[in-house]
């Protein structure tokens, strides 16, 4: 059977590490799949081929990971986590912190930027991101979670800074945050252009900071 086609291993929820040993063999995954999408785009990647690069079982990846866009969801997360100072290697990237500016929208709007740049320099990896962030919407069991909670909502959270009203402030981050994703989109395939892009994320900065 096709790795692309659904099977019985993919209808449950993926597995979390709860152990260093696993975690580290988690990151192991996402470096392979990463290097691989890379170099072949989402359609020439194989889930047998990125576990033989990661030096593990296949049985071990669809453990963690249930279907391949549900593997590169991570692999985005992942990335980004890497580039705001991720979490399981590598230094922080040079983005903005939170305070560094006297204007938050421009904070947001610089984070947002870069975070862009970073994805982009990688066309058949950001191709893949993209393309599976719309199958695995589509499928059965799709992978869901607050996008304030993760690393790039976050981030964004703090950069806004304490508002009276929180929720208003996970509204402000839940709208940054899609409009940075129809943007990347509409950089990755051409609908406009990288300067257009960049000048349209500053305007929702600073308009959403605003709210």
């Amino acid at each position: 059977m096709s790795d692309d086609m659904p099977g019985p291993a993919r209808a449950r929820r993926p597995a979390d590490p709860v152990s260093s040993r696993q975690a580290a063999r988690r990151v192991r995954i996402l470096r392979a799949a990463s290097a691989l999408g890379a170099r072949e785009g989402l359609a020439g990647v194989q889930m047998h081929d990125v576990a033989r690069e990661a030096g593990v079982a296949i049985a071990t990846l669809y453990r963690y990971f249930p279907s391949k866009p549900c593997l590169f969801l991570a692999v985005l997360e992942w990335h980004i986590e890497q580039f705001l100072g991720g979490r399981e290697d590598g230094p922080a990237h040079d983005v903005p912190a939170a305070g560094t500016s006297a204007d938050p929208a421009t904070e947001v709007a610089d984070t947002l930027i870069a975070l862009t740049g970073k994805l982009l320099g990688s066309p058949l990896l950001a191709s893949a991101v993209a393309l599976s962030s719309f199958m695995e919407y589509a499928s059965a069991v799709p992978t869901r979670f607050d996008i304030v909670e993760r690393a790039l909502g976050q981030r964004l959270l703090r950069l806004l800074g304490d508002r009276a009203d929180p929720e208003t402030g996970r509204s402000r981050v839940r709208l940054l945050v899609y409009s940075w994703w129809g943007l990347f989109v509409a950089m990755l395939t051409a609908e406009i252009s990288t300067e257009q892009g960049e000048t349209d994320l500053r305007l929702a900065a600073r308009l959403i900071a605003a709210a």
